[in-house]
């Protein structure tokens, strides 16, 4: 009694198939439509509408690999002229929102922030880089629109406070007592560019500052 045949099922039982992957692309597509034309009925063939239905699909597939692949090459065009631009801006000022403040060898960076109306009063808490309040600054009235504050880098007590990074908020309120939006804007230098993950980060100070967050860009002044 003849088992080859046996075998050859047991066999192909036993081995396992190879994973075919399950997504069609143009090339199997169009396979297959050539083979549904060659293997039709010449009595019974493929109606004209049904195959210009598939026609049509096969087009679609193929402006979507075309887009697809534009899509692509159009990120990798914009993210060399983001890297560009960002090591471009090395050396230069960069005014992002933030309210960090820089403390260097007794000398602070600027306050800077936005009103987005004229306020009667309007009050700055300056924080350690503990987050302890440090100090508040009575700024007085002050007129809608961007604002700039010095501070002599001394606490409520006035002694000298230690170099590091420090933050601050705004408070503010109009002449009816209704409180005045404010925004809080960081102004550094750009001393350098790290690269995360494709994307361009500007170093400036101790704060890495991401492109799509800078709000103006202007020379450093000496």
């Amino acid at each position: 009694m003849s088992v080859g045949g046996l075998d050859a099922v047991t066999m192909a039982q036993s081995t396992p198939l190879e994973q075919k992957n399950s997504v069609l692309d143009k090339d199997d597509f169009l396979k297959l439509l050539v083979t549904q034309l060659e293997a039709q009925d010449p009595l019974n063939p493929l109606e004209s509408t049904e195959f210009t239905a598939q026609l049509a699909q096969f087009s679609s597939l193929e402006q979507l690999y075309t887009i697809n692949d534009n899509m692509e090459h159009l990120q990798l065009y914009q993210a060399a002229v983001n890297n560009v631009q960002a090591v471009s801006l090395i050396g230069k000022t960069v005014k992002v929102q933030g309210n960090s403040i820089d403390l260097k060898d007794g000398l602070s960076s600027a306050v800077h922030f936005e009103l987005a109306a004229d306020a009667a009063s309007v009050f700055v808490n300056i924080y350690d880089p503990y987050g302890g309040l440090a100090k508040t600054i009575e700024a007085g009235p002050l007129n809608a629109g961007e604002q700039t504050l010095d501070w002599d880098t001394t606490d409520h007590r006035g002694d000298q406070m230690a170099d590091g990074d420090y933050t601050f908020e705004v408070f503010a309120v109009d002449a009816d007592k209704q409180i005045v939006e404010t925004t809080a804007l960081f102004t550094g230098t750009v001393t350098d560019v790290v690269f995360k993950d494709g994307t361009a980060w500007l170093l400036a100070g101790n704060r890495e500052i991401p492109m799509g967050n800078v709000l103006q860009v202007s020379e450093t002044e000496d």
